[in-house]
């Protein structure tokens, strides 16, 4: 079970932040053991822990469950499907900042995109808040490899799209509506 939840509200936007157990790192770091490196994975499997740690948090913060197929991470409990995405990151997130989605990953079949940040120490993540497949399609840039990001100075290694954070809906009062129902 997660401890020190707590929600933060800034003018434009909102995340909700998690502090990650001993046990929940403990846990990612087994099953990104059994995993392995996956086809088409952009660290060739090294960030597996942080993709399961951002799993749980969205999982627990919106009461989703864990089921990891190749299409998406979490079924809600009305069996909307979501596929989580999460960026290993050195300092805490920042409403300008981008989430992204690889151009192969706009083939998987799932309701849902949410976005989860932790830090590379495995201490602290935050669930950043969610679009529907479509949405974030309609909202996104797209980045072609290897071309520097206008916005940003960042070059992606693979062709992606991207949305800012402050793009996404987080409704804190509305559990139900946290993955942008």
């Amino acid at each position: 079970m997660m401890t020190g939840r707590w929600y933060a509200s800034w003018q434009s936007w909102s995340m909700i932040e998690v502090a990650i157990t001993r046990r929940m790192a403990q846990d990612a770091q087994r099953m990104a053991d059994e995993m392995g490196a996956l086809r088409n994975s952009i660290r060739k499997g090294k960030g597996n822990v942080y993709g399961f740690l951002g799993e749980m948090i969205f999982a627990e913060v919106t009461g989703g469950t864990q089921r990891n197929t190749y299409d998406w991470d979490v079924e809600m409990p009305d069996g909307a499907t979501v596929d989580v995405k999460t960026k290993c990151v050195t300092s805490p997130p920042k409403e300008y900042y981008d989430c992204s989605v690889a151009s192969i990953g706009t083939q998987q079949h799932c309701d849902y995109y949410a976005f989860v940040r932790v830090l590379k120490d495995l201490t602290t993540g935050w669930y950043l808040g969610a679009l529907t497949k479509g949405q974030f399609l309609e909202r996104s840039r797209f980045l072609q490899a290897g071309v520097k990001d206008g916005d940003n100075g960042w070059s992606p290694t693979i062709d992606c799209y991207n949305v800012k954070i402050s793009d996404l809906n987080l409704d804190e009062k509305q559990p139900s509506n946290l993955y942008g129902g």
